[in-house]
């Protein structure tokens, strides 16, 4: 059957929409089945092109990624103006961190949450969403603690260190911010067991993957709106601190590596040993270790948070 000439064109302009939309709004995948005898990655790095609209913070929301960790990605693209037909890294390839796979796990270093679900079907999967930390002056806590309580749509009580930090800026809060466009929680928060820290939305998305919270985590709405929804009153909620992280997947060995939060700085004095002991506690009995220190060096040297091949697994070869 030959289609009218009309409905040839508007049939082509329906499917241009459907692909840049596709492109555009779409691809963001956060759930992966996880492996754990296999592989400690996840995920695949994308490459997209910019339009002459784009800013680096568009592409980071369109693809679920903070904006930190896509500009490392892309450390010669102007932020502000990519211009057209750039191309763009979508850094979305992960080396899971060293913890307990089981419930919410948070690394400061590469501002990244993970939410790993075991079924009663013995599948497990995990889902990872990029977040906002605390301030140099306001650091989100570290270690082990749980949800135990949700809130919908929730009045923000902000405490009198944060209003008089406002006053002294000439902004003066009130004492209860209700539900609405101002509520800096936007309209999911879940409480921790370590008091006064939430994992929340945001009524300000584009502040996504940088240190602009006051110690609490913070998500893009969609984001945080599952984990709202997935993760019941209890879930174990562990909070790390890993810039260097190992994975092995079949016989290659990868390195991802983010830059040291600036109070972290210098706490590792002996870069090389340490990542050879995360190698080390990775590799376990899957074979003997071999690094290629070059690629280790340039790896540590770009820190721009990308898995990359430094080393495989042989039966003759130690590190």
């Amino acid at each position: 059957m030959i289609l009218p000439h009309n409905f040839q064109k508007i049939s082509f302009l329906i499917l241009c929409i459907l692909v840049f939309f596709t492109h555009r709004n779409c691809f963001a995948f956060n759930e992966y089945k996880f492996l754990p005898d296999e592989t400690d990655l996840i995920g695949e790095l994308v490459l997209t092109e910019s339009i002459f609209e784009d800013t680096l913070s568009d592409l980071a929301r369109a693809y679920d990624q903070g904006y930190n960790e896509i500009k490392l990605a892309n450390p010669t693209i102007d932020p502000w103006l990519p211009g057209e037909g750039s191309e763009i890294m979508i850094p979305s390839f992960f080396v899971l961190p060293e913890a307990q796979h089981n419930g919410i796990v948070i690394n400061v270093a590469e501002m990244r949450l993970y939410y790993f679900k075991n079924m009663a079907s013995g599948k497990s999967f995990v889902s990872t969403y990029p977040i906002s930390i605390g301030r140099i002056d306001w650091r989100t806590p570290q270690g082990k603690m749980k949800i135990t309580a949700k809130a919908l749509d929730p009045n923000w009580y902000p405490p009198e260190s944060i209003r008089k930090e406002h006053a002294e800026e000439g902004d003066e809060l009130p004492k209860i911010v209700l539900p609405g466009p101002d509520n800096p929680l936007g309209r999911h928060a879940i409480k921790l067991s370590v008091s006064g820290y939430l994992i929340h939305g945001t009524n300000r998305p584009y502040g996504i993957g940088m240190r602009v919270t006051h110690g609490c985590i913070r998500m893009y709405p969609k984001d945080v709106e599952k984990i709202f929804e997935e993760a019941p009153i209890g879930t174990s909620v562990e909070i790390v601190n890993q810039p260097y992280k190992v994975g092995i997947s079949g016989k290659n060995i990868y390195l991802e590596v983010h830059p040291e939060l600036e109070e972290h700085k210098d706490q590792i004095p002996d870069i090389y040993s340490h990542i050879i002991s995360l190698v080390q506690a990775r590799v376990k009995s899957k074979g003997l270790p071999k690094l290629y220190p070059d690629e280790v060096w340039e790896t540590v040297k770009k820190a721009n948070g990308i898995p990359t091949l430094v080393g495989d697994l042989n039966d003759q070869t130690k590190l």
